[in-house]
């Protein structure tokens, strides 16, 4: 089949994850009602991991997993991994930073108990910390609806630079003379007289 490379190249490349064989086979025998053998599928990718093997390219089709992916070249990846720290770096909002808090000290909470907490809708700071890792799906409630239940993930504990959830501060850290933060006010000024 005329352009069979193209056609497979377009699955590595669309693929999240190493793409098998047999699951390129299958897309492709579905698109084009065609049998296709493994041998001329192999054939393809060895032309791909050769075209890309020029240096001309960043990446490079590599077999891992029991299939092949798109990576970068050795060469780069102090390119990449800069800009990746610099990505992951980007500060927390306040709503995400207070949602992560509640969720780290309440886990495994529903979405509804957080917003039920902060009195406000959490869709958007839950998408980003799961975009950011650093929490993670842990489940289904058994209450009604069975909603999805979030608590904090390994790349939490390296972001704050936590050995466990034990390392969080308790509340009775925050209440000591020593953790405040300004000068506290006095009783006049708290009862406004």
């Amino acid at each position: 089949m005329e352009y069979l490379a193209q056609h497979i190249e377009s699955l590595i490349f669309a693929s999240d994850s190493p793409i098998p064989v047999g699951e390129i086979q299958a897309c492709l025998e579905e698109t084009f009602g065609l049998a296709f053998h493994a041998e001329e599928i192999e054939s393809a990718i060895r032309h791909l991991k050769e075209k890309y093997q020029n240096p001309e390219h960043a990446f490079e089709v590599v077999e891992i997993a029991e299939g092949f992916q798109f990576l970068t070249k050795g060469a780069y990846h102090g390119t990449v991994s800069t800009m990746l720290k610099q990505k992951n770096k980007r500060r927390l909002s306040q709503a995400a930073l207070e949602t992560l808090s509640i969720i780290a000290y309440k886990q495994p909470v529903s979405k509804s108990d957080l917003e039920k907490i902060r009195g406000v809708n959490c869709d958007y700071a839950i998408q980003k910390l799961l975009e950011k890792e650093l929490v993670t799906i842990t489940g289904r409630s058994e209450g009604p609806g069975r909603p999805l239940l979030y608590g904090t993930s390994e790349k939490f504990m390296d972001y704050f630079g936590l050995r466990s959830l034990k390392d969080l501060p308790q509340p009775k850290d925050f209440k000591e003379p020593d953790q405040m933060i300004g000068e506290q006010e006095s009783i006049e000024e708290n009862l406004n007289l």
